[in-house]
Protein backbone atom coordinates (compact mmCIF):
# COMPACT_ATOMS: atom_id res chain seq x y z
CA UNK A 1 0.00 0.00 0.00
CA UNK A 2 1.34 3.41 -0.96
CA UNK A 3 2.42 5.57 1.95
CA UNK A 4 0.43 8.77 2.44
CA UNK A 5 2.49 11.94 2.11
CA UNK A 6 0.49 13.73 4.80
CA UNK A 7 -0.95 12.61 8.12
CA UNK A 8 -3.65 14.31 10.21
CA UNK A 9 -3.08 13.68 13.92
CA UNK A 10 -4.97 15.51 16.61
CA UNK A 11 -5.50 18.58 14.47
CA UNK A 12 -1.92 18.62 13.16
CA UNK A 13 -1.44 18.03 9.44
CA UNK A 14 2.03 16.60 9.07
CA UNK A 15 4.05 16.13 5.89
CA UNK A 16 6.85 13.61 5.54
CA UNK A 17 9.99 15.28 4.19
CA UNK A 18 13.61 14.23 3.65
CA UNK A 19 15.86 15.17 6.57
CA UNK A 20 18.55 17.78 5.81
CA UNK A 21 21.27 19.56 7.83
CA UNK A 22 19.01 22.63 7.95
CA UNK A 23 16.71 20.60 10.24
CA UNK A 24 19.35 20.15 12.95
CA UNK A 25 18.15 22.93 15.31
CA UNK A 26 14.58 21.57 15.28
CA UNK A 27 15.77 17.96 15.51
CA UNK A 28 17.83 18.91 18.54
CA UNK A 29 14.72 20.43 20.12
CA UNK A 30 12.82 17.21 19.35
CA UNK A 31 15.43 14.98 20.98
CA UNK A 32 15.59 17.25 24.05
CA UNK A 33 11.79 16.97 24.36
CA UNK A 34 12.12 13.19 24.93
CA UNK A 35 15.20 13.56 27.17
CA UNK A 36 17.69 12.19 24.65
CA UNK A 37 21.20 13.60 25.26
CA UNK A 38 22.19 14.17 21.63
CA UNK A 39 23.92 17.45 20.84
CA UNK A 40 23.54 19.31 17.56
CA UNK A 41 26.95 17.88 16.58
CA UNK A 42 25.68 14.34 17.21
CA UNK A 43 22.74 15.00 14.90
CA UNK A 44 25.12 16.39 12.27
CA UNK A 45 27.20 13.20 12.35
CA UNK A 46 24.07 11.06 12.01
CA UNK A 47 22.76 13.06 9.05
CA UNK A 48 26.17 12.84 7.39
CA UNK A 49 26.13 9.06 7.64
CA UNK A 50 22.50 8.13 7.05
CA UNK A 51 19.21 8.80 5.35
CA UNK A 52 16.35 10.34 7.29
CA UNK A 53 12.78 11.55 7.25
CA UNK A 54 10.97 14.11 9.37
CA UNK A 55 7.30 14.68 10.16
CA UNK A 56 6.76 18.42 9.77
CA UNK A 57 3.72 20.62 10.35
CA UNK A 58 2.60 23.46 8.11
CA UNK A 59 4.70 26.08 9.91
CA UNK A 60 7.89 24.02 9.82
CA UNK A 61 7.91 22.48 13.28
CA UNK A 62 9.25 18.91 13.46
CA UNK A 63 7.18 16.37 15.39
CA UNK A 64 8.98 13.16 14.41
CA UNK A 65 12.11 11.67 12.88
CA UNK A 66 13.44 8.34 11.63
CA UNK A 67 16.76 7.41 10.04
CA UNK A 68 18.58 4.45 8.56
CA UNK A 69 22.27 3.83 8.05
CA UNK A 70 23.71 1.54 5.36
CA UNK A 71 26.18 -1.16 6.42
CA UNK A 72 27.71 -2.65 3.26
CA UNK A 73 25.03 -3.49 0.68
CA UNK A 74 23.09 -5.97 2.77
CA UNK A 75 22.42 -4.54 6.23
CA UNK A 76 20.80 -1.34 7.53
CA UNK A 77 20.73 -0.01 11.06
CA UNK A 78 17.60 1.98 11.93
CA UNK A 79 17.76 4.71 14.53
CA UNK A 80 16.93 8.25 15.66
CA UNK A 81 13.24 7.27 15.64
CA UNK A 82 11.53 9.94 17.75
CA UNK A 83 8.02 11.32 17.99
CA UNK A 84 6.98 14.34 20.00
CA UNK A 85 5.48 13.38 23.38
CA UNK A 86 2.12 14.92 22.41
CA UNK A 87 1.91 12.65 19.33
CA UNK A 88 3.21 9.39 20.77
CA UNK A 89 0.77 6.48 20.31
CA UNK A 90 -1.06 8.38 17.56
CA UNK A 91 0.54 6.76 14.51
CA UNK A 92 3.34 9.14 13.60
CA UNK A 93 6.09 6.67 14.55
CA UNK A 94 4.53 3.89 12.47
CA UNK A 95 4.11 6.29 9.53
CA UNK A 96 7.81 7.23 9.61
CA UNK A 97 8.92 3.63 10.11
CA UNK A 98 6.94 2.49 7.08
CA UNK A 99 8.90 4.94 4.93
CA UNK A 100 12.21 3.68 6.35
CA UNK A 101 11.22 0.03 5.89
CA UNK A 102 10.20 0.71 2.29
CA UNK A 103 13.59 2.31 1.61
CA UNK A 104 15.55 -0.50 3.22
CA UNK A 105 13.66 -3.38 1.62
CA UNK A 106 16.11 -6.11 0.61
CA UNK A 107 18.51 -5.43 3.49
CA UNK A 108 18.65 -7.09 6.89
CA UNK A 109 17.33 -4.45 9.33
CA UNK A 110 18.57 -4.03 12.92
CA UNK A 111 17.74 -1.45 15.59
CA UNK A 112 17.91 -0.77 19.32
CA UNK A 113 14.43 -0.24 20.72
CA UNK A 114 13.61 2.08 23.59
CA UNK A 115 10.92 0.99 26.03
CA UNK A 116 8.53 3.53 24.46
CA UNK A 117 8.99 2.17 20.93
CA UNK A 118 9.31 -1.55 21.68
CA UNK A 119 5.65 -2.43 21.05
CA UNK A 120 5.72 -0.60 17.70
CA UNK A 121 8.70 -2.62 16.51
CA UNK A 122 7.17 -5.91 17.66
CA UNK A 123 4.03 -5.05 15.69
CA UNK A 124 6.21 -4.50 12.61
CA UNK A 125 7.74 -7.96 12.93
CA UNK A 126 11.05 -7.24 14.67
CA UNK A 127 12.44 -9.98 16.93
CA UNK A 128 14.36 -9.34 20.16
CA UNK A 129 18.02 -10.38 20.16
CA UNK A 130 19.62 -8.98 23.32
CA UNK A 131 19.45 -6.32 25.99
CA UNK A 132 21.79 -3.35 25.57
CA UNK A 133 22.68 -1.60 28.82
CA UNK A 134 23.10 2.18 28.65
CA UNK A 135 25.79 2.71 31.27
CA UNK A 136 26.76 6.24 32.18
CA UNK A 137 27.69 8.55 35.00
CA UNK A 138 30.34 10.74 36.55
CA UNK A 139 33.59 8.83 36.97
CA UNK A 140 34.20 8.54 40.71
CA UNK A 141 37.03 6.02 40.74
CA UNK A 142 39.21 3.95 38.47
CA UNK A 143 39.37 0.36 39.68
CA UNK A 144 42.44 -1.69 38.91
CA UNK A 145 42.50 -2.94 35.33
CA UNK A 146 44.80 -5.12 33.22
CA UNK A 147 47.61 -3.36 31.41
CA UNK A 148 48.54 -3.90 27.78
CA UNK A 149 46.68 -1.27 25.74
CA UNK A 150 48.62 1.37 23.81
CA UNK A 151 47.65 4.53 21.96
CA UNK A 152 46.20 4.03 18.49
CA UNK A 153 48.51 4.94 15.60
CA UNK A 154 47.57 5.81 11.99
CA UNK A 155 49.17 2.55 10.83
CA UNK A 156 46.61 0.62 12.92
CA UNK A 157 43.65 1.84 10.89
CA UNK A 158 43.35 -1.06 8.42
CA UNK A 159 43.46 -3.69 11.16
CA UNK A 160 40.94 -1.74 13.26
CA UNK A 161 38.50 -1.62 10.35
CA UNK A 162 38.89 -5.34 9.72
CA UNK A 163 38.46 -6.17 13.40
CA UNK A 164 35.27 -4.10 13.56
CA UNK A 165 33.95 -5.85 10.45
CA UNK A 166 34.69 -9.27 11.91
CA UNK A 167 33.06 -8.47 15.27
CA UNK A 168 29.97 -6.93 13.64
CA UNK A 169 29.68 -9.51 10.88
CA UNK A 170 29.34 -6.66 8.36
CA UNK A 171 31.53 -3.82 7.12
CA UNK A 172 30.62 -0.23 7.99
CA UNK A 173 33.55 1.78 6.61
CA UNK A 174 31.74 5.13 6.42
CA UNK A 175 30.63 4.93 10.05
CA UNK A 176 34.07 3.93 11.25
CA UNK A 177 35.80 6.64 9.19
CA UNK A 178 33.57 9.30 10.74
CA UNK A 179 34.12 7.98 14.27
CA UNK A 180 37.86 7.59 13.84
CA UNK A 181 38.10 11.19 12.64
CA UNK A 182 36.81 12.56 15.98
CA UNK A 183 38.09 9.95 18.45
CA UNK A 184 41.02 9.04 20.64
CA UNK A 185 41.89 5.37 20.37
CA UNK A 186 43.56 2.52 22.22
CA UNK A 187 44.58 -0.86 20.83
CA UNK A 188 45.87 -4.18 22.09
CA UNK A 189 48.57 -5.65 19.88
CA UNK A 190 49.91 -9.17 20.18
CA UNK A 191 52.60 -10.62 17.92
CA UNK A 192 52.18 -7.73 15.50
CA UNK A 193 48.39 -8.17 15.21
CA UNK A 194 45.70 -5.86 16.59
CA UNK A 195 43.37 -8.03 18.70
CA UNK A 196 41.26 -5.29 20.28
CA UNK A 197 40.53 -1.58 20.14
CA UNK A 198 38.45 1.16 21.75
CA UNK A 199 37.54 4.66 20.62
CA UNK A 200 36.37 7.60 22.74
CA UNK A 201 34.75 10.82 21.52
CA UNK A 202 32.52 13.67 22.67
CA UNK A 203 28.86 12.67 22.70
CA UNK A 204 25.77 13.79 24.58
CA UNK A 205 26.47 14.97 28.12
CA UNK A 206 30.17 14.14 27.99
CA UNK A 207 32.08 11.39 26.22
CA UNK A 208 31.23 7.90 25.01
CA UNK A 209 33.66 4.98 24.82
CA UNK A 210 32.73 2.97 21.75
CA UNK A 211 33.09 0.94 19.78
CA UNK A 212 34.97 -1.41 22.08
CA UNK A 213 36.07 -4.64 20.39
CA UNK A 214 38.00 -7.24 22.37
CA UNK A 215 38.53 -10.98 22.69
CA UNK A 216 37.60 -11.14 26.38
CA UNK A 217 36.50 -9.08 29.36
CA UNK A 218 40.04 -8.51 30.62
CA UNK A 219 41.01 -6.94 27.30
CA UNK A 220 37.83 -4.84 27.30
CA UNK A 221 38.79 -3.47 30.73
CA UNK A 222 42.34 -2.79 29.51
CA UNK A 223 40.89 -0.83 26.60
CA UNK A 224 38.63 1.30 28.83
CA UNK A 225 40.77 1.71 31.94
CA UNK A 226 43.10 4.44 30.66
CA UNK A 227 40.15 6.51 29.39
CA UNK A 228 38.37 6.17 32.72
CA UNK A 229 41.51 7.06 34.69
CA UNK A 230 42.04 10.16 32.56
CA UNK A 231 38.50 11.47 33.07
CA UNK A 232 37.77 11.29 36.80
CA UNK A 233 34.98 13.68 37.70
CA UNK A 234 33.66 13.72 34.12
CA UNK A 235 30.63 12.11 32.47
CA UNK A 236 31.33 8.92 30.49
CA UNK A 237 28.99 6.55 28.72
CA UNK A 238 29.26 2.98 27.42
CA UNK A 239 26.46 1.14 25.59
CA UNK A 240 27.14 -2.55 26.06
CA UNK A 241 25.55 -5.91 25.27
CA UNK A 242 27.47 -7.38 28.24
CA UNK A 243 24.81 -7.04 30.98
CA UNK A 244 26.77 -8.96 33.61
CA UNK A 245 30.30 -10.09 34.38
CA UNK A 246 33.59 -8.52 35.37
CA UNK A 247 33.53 -5.88 32.60
CA UNK A 248 30.07 -4.70 33.68
CA UNK A 249 31.16 -4.70 37.34
CA UNK A 250 34.32 -2.76 36.45
CA UNK A 251 32.29 0.01 34.82
CA UNK A 252 29.88 0.22 37.73
CA UNK A 253 32.75 0.42 40.23
CA UNK A 254 34.05 3.42 38.27
CA UNK A 255 30.70 5.22 38.57
CA UNK A 256 29.52 4.30 35.05
CA UNK A 257 26.28 2.66 36.15
CA UNK A 258 23.40 0.79 34.52
CA UNK A 259 21.16 3.80 33.83
CA UNK A 260 18.72 2.47 31.22
CA UNK A 261 18.40 -0.19 28.57
CA UNK A 262 17.19 -0.83 25.04
CA UNK A 263 16.45 -4.06 23.19
CA UNK A 264 18.50 -5.03 20.15
CA UNK A 265 16.03 -6.26 17.53
CA UNK A 266 16.15 -7.41 13.93
CA UNK A 267 13.64 -7.96 11.16
CA UNK A 268 15.77 -10.48 9.26
CA UNK A 269 18.69 -12.76 10.12
CA UNK A 270 21.89 -10.78 10.57
CA UNK A 271 25.34 -11.89 9.38
CA UNK A 272 27.31 -13.84 11.99
CA UNK A 273 30.47 -12.37 13.54
CA UNK A 274 33.82 -13.84 12.47
CA UNK A 275 36.78 -14.64 14.70
CA UNK A 276 37.42 -14.41 18.42
CA UNK A 277 36.74 -10.72 19.04
CA UNK A 278 33.30 -9.39 19.95
CA UNK A 279 31.74 -5.97 20.43
CA UNK A 280 31.74 -4.90 24.08
CA UNK A 281 30.66 -1.32 23.41
CA UNK A 282 28.60 0.30 20.66
CA UNK A 283 29.35 3.44 18.65
CA UNK A 284 25.91 4.50 19.87
CA UNK A 285 22.43 3.02 19.81
CA UNK A 286 21.63 4.24 16.27
CA UNK A 287 24.87 3.10 14.66
CA UNK A 288 25.44 -0.16 16.52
Amino acid sequence: MELAETLDIGGYELSIDPMTPADIPRLHELSVSVSWPHRADDWAMAIGLGHGWVARDQIGRIFGSAMWFPFSQNVASIGMVITSPRLQDQGAGRWLMRRVLDETHGRARVLNATKEAYRLYVSLGFQTLARVAQMNGIVTDCPEYPLGARAMQPADRAQILQLDTDAMGVARPEVMAAVLAVSEGLVIERAGRITGFSLMRHFGRGRVIGPIVAENEADAMALCGPFIAAHRGEFLRVDTREPQGVFFDFLEAAGIVDFDSVQRMSLERLPDPVGAARTFGLVNQALG
